[in-house]
């Protein structure tokens, strides 16, 4: 039995003769793919920043916001006056609460960011 031969089989090869080059990792990269101690010192460093962070911006909320019922109990003419003929309450719960609520969550958004942004160069250039 004869096969028909086919075209001819041709070895294709790359110009370049020198192995291809490892990209340069900055040491704190490294350290914390790695997950060596100075590794865990980073991150740990980066998850205490964004938790003082929250917990700031959390406290801060709440102080405004906790400040409502406080306000009621000390002026009791904030509790019967009428804004429009909407009772006073109703217009700082109904709607006050969620332009603070809004701006609180601006500022912990650009304030991570910005540790992130901190943690990044850092680690990047070490």
């Amino acid at each position: 039995m004869s096969t028909p031969e086919g075209p001819r089989r041709v070895r294709v090869t790359s110009p370049r003769t020198s192995a291809a080059r490892r990209p340069i990792i900055p040491t704190g990269t490294r350290e914390i793919d790695e997950q060596t101690r100075l590794g865990e010192v980073y991150m740990s460093s980066l998850i205490q920043s964004q938790l003082r962070l929250a917990l700031a911006v959390i406290a801060g909320a709440a102080v405004v916001l906790g400040g409502i019922p406080l306000l009621f109990a000390l002026v009791p003419a904030t509790r019967t006056f009428d804004v429009f003929g909407v009772p006073l309450p109703w217009v700082i719960l109904g709607i006050v609460v969620y332009p603070v609520v809004y701006v609180a969550a601006r500022i912990y958004v650009r304030n991570a960011e910005r540790i992130e942004a901190e943690f990044t160069e850092f680690v990047g250039r070490k």
